[in-house]
């Protein structure tokens, strides 16, 4: 990474400061400023190519005191903790459940894999819940009275993601993430419809056609964490069904070693 004169490099201890005079009475925007330069310059150096897809997203970095901010592209680079939301939308079919599952397109990262009904990353001061709402509207166009009358809270799921080439950009990062998890019970009338260009089509599978393809690595791999937490949570999978129960329920919440927060 091209630090330039923003930082104080410790190649002896591994460490790198920003260089301010006070730290303490520094500003959040001067901060975030000095990691914008640098991530600027990385990108015009042409060494990181996961910074060749400038996102104009912000994410949060969460300190003891305060935070700063970062670009979404250049958080693999330094692993910082990124937030998302994913729901599962889902019939109550005679047959039992039936959950609509959506295909990446072929142009996207992952392209041509399947994902959770609805899906994104959280940006800086962006409430989850608002999240959901923006993100069913382009993804599926879900209206909004439909989300905020049917989808229910479920808690989050932390884990350690792991970059491969699907991604973009360099392989063997280290990405820790946190996801808001949501459920939407929904009618046999409502289908949901691509509205931009994240998303090919939409198919409504049963349980058993959700099994099969996560069981051939169909799905993008945070989604297939999503999936397996929904069917832990709705009594699909069990101890009595699978030997690796408990080992698969503790590691869908996996405590990070970074700091984070619920004031995102």
């Amino acid at each position: 990474m091209p630090w330039g004169d923003d930082w104080v490099v410790d190649h002896g201890k591994k460490r790198i400061c920003p260089r301010l005079e006070d730290v303490q009475l520094s500003t959040l925007t001067e901060q975030s400023n000095i990691i914008e330069r640098t991530l600027r310059r990385g990108q015009e150096s042409g060494r990181f190519k996961v910074l060749e897809k400038w996102r104009n997203e912000l994410y949060t970095i969460h300190g003891p005191n305060h935070l700063v901010v970062m670009e979404r592209s250049g958080s693999p680079l330094f692993g910082i903790a990124t937030y998302g939301v994913h729901m599962t939308t889902f019939v109550n079919a005679p047959e039992g459940i039936k959950i609509w599952v959506p295909r990446r397109a072929k142009g996207k990262t992952y392209g041509g894999m399947l994902d959770n009904t609805v899906a994104g990353g959280l940006s800086t001061g962006e409430d989850p819940f608002e999240c959901i709402i923006r993100e069913a509207a382009e993804e599926a166009s879900f209206p909004e009275q439909l989300i905020r009358t049917n989808t229910k809270s479920c808690g989050i799921i932390s884990y350690f993601h792991v970059r491969d080439a699907r991604a973009g950009g360099e392989t063997g990062l280290l990405q820790p993430e946190v996801q808001f998890v949501y459920d939407m019970e929904v009618g046999p009338e409502v289908v949901p419809r691509p509205n931009d260009d994240e998303v090919e089509d939409f198919r409504l599978w049963t349980v058993k056609e959700v099994q099969e393809a996560l069981a051939e690595g169909m799905f993008k791999p945070n989604c297939a964490a999503l999936l397996l937490d929904f069917f832990v949570r709705h009594g699909i999978l069990t101890l009595e069904n699978e030997k690796d129960y408990v080992e698969i329920s503790t590691r869908l919440h996996r405590k990070l070693p970074f700091l984070t927060s619920s004031s995102i």
